[in-house]
């Protein structure tokens, strides 16, 4: 893959000059700022707030809650992720969804606005300073067109912005420590939380289409990441998330970091959220085991061209017998999913035994000579 993007006809100069300042200040001001001074106690408070503030209103309101429609929120969730999601300077919600939907609809192709297949470059930053010709429409929002608190915020954005993501920090410093609080507020509050919260939602864009597991589809780039969940609030789940996109969840299992999740379920007890949207347990396991199951069949293709008889035949046999196993194990799910059977805790459990089995020995081959995963 290319690292380099194909460069269409328009720099976007207003995001270019922008983005480089935001960069270069946040780089190159903020630790000279905290090298020669201490940060007000306060100012390091708001710091913290605002990283959450902004990183979980793209997380939880322009990504789950508007682009996907995962849960329902009340007034007071939908007005305060408008706002703190305009503090991130990614756009309106209008905007930043209509792009998103794109990117899940065409994803890995032309259409995609951050597609992959053009380099690392273009999907984690090349795409917003480089203007599409001509740009893509706002055709696929008309959902969110009625919402009149997203139109409001559409209209507002950049003061919002402007206002309450560098100016009000900057004067919350001055009244704390005069103009060294207020240069505080506005490089620390302001411009470094700034860059810290669009690099991390970039490299969900760029990273986690690049680098990553694929346990449950790889019809796409998709990946899942860990470390990339443990700074986008959960997010780095991305392999889940274009197999299953309009799950409230990204992190499924028990044990995922997925902090958005959990703020929508904390909500939705309080009442202020509601209608959380969930895929059935038992189409994650099938997909699970139907990933597991090409991924085998792949194993069997490369066994196959081995030169080593012996083990070769071996080894085939082994894994035909898991194949077989999984298979019988795949049928009865996917025949309870079509007759609408409710799936039994203990069922699941075994088909779930039967996968771990199965990767289990898949992993005891491959460690005898078997070449690496397709």
């Amino acid at each position: 893959m290319s690292m380099m993007p194909k460069i269409p006809k328009r720099v976007d100069w207003i995001n270019s000059i922008f983005l480089l300042a935001i960069c270069l200040i946040a780089l190159i001001g903020a630790p000279i700022y905290l090298w020669k001074y201490d940060l007000h106690p306060v100012l390091i408070g708001m710091t913290v707030f605002y990283l959450i503030a902004t990183g979980m209103s793209i997380t939880l309101g322009y990504h789950r809650l508007f682009s996907h429609l995962s849960f329902k929120a009340t007034w007071p969730v939908r007005f305060f992720t408008l706002v703190f999601g305009a503090c991130a300077f990614e756009n309106s919600a209008l905007n930043w969804c209509s792009d998103h939907r794109r990117h899940h609809k065409h994803t890995d192709h032309e259409d995609d606005p951050y597609d992959i297949s053009q380099g690392f470059f273009w999907a984690h930053i090349g795409w917003i300073l480089f203007k599409r010709t001509p740009e893509p429409p706002l055709d696929n929002v008309a959902d969110l067109r009625k919402d009149k608190l997203v139109m409001w915020q559409h209209k507002w954005d950049k003061l919002i912005a402007l206002g309450v993501g560098l100016v009000l920090p900057a004067v919350v410093g001055y009244f704390l420590a005069g103009w060294e609080g207020a240069l505080g507020g506005f490089l620390i509050v302001g411009t470094l939380r700034v860059f810290i919260v669009q690099q991390c939602t970039f490299f969900i864009n760029s990273l986690c289409h690049t680098i990553g597991d694929q346990p449950y589809s790889t019809k796409c780039s998709a990946r899942d990441s860990f470390v990339m969940s443990l700074v986008t609030y959960g997010e780095g789940y991305h392999n889940y998330h274009h197999e299953f996109q309009h799950d409230y969840r990204n992190g499924v299992k028990p044990w995922n970091f997925d902090p958005t999740k959990w703020a929508i379920w904390t909500l939705s007890k309080v009442g202020l959220a509601s209608n959380l949207r969930r895929v059935p347990h038992s189409r994650i396991v099938l997909a699970e085991m139907t990933e597991a199951r090409r991924r085998a069949e792949a194993e069997l293709e490369r066994i196959a061209a081995s030169d080593d008889v012996a083990w070769r035949e071996s080894a085939t046999k082994a894994l035909t017998e898991l194949l077989e196993s999984l298979a019988a194990s795949y049928h009865e799910l996917e025949t309870a999913l079509a007759d609408k059977v409710e799936l039994s805790k203990k069922a699941l459990s075994r088909w779930q035994a039967d996968t771990r089995e199965f990767l289990g020995h898949l992993a005891e081959i491959r460690a005898m000579r078997l070449p690496s995963f397709a």
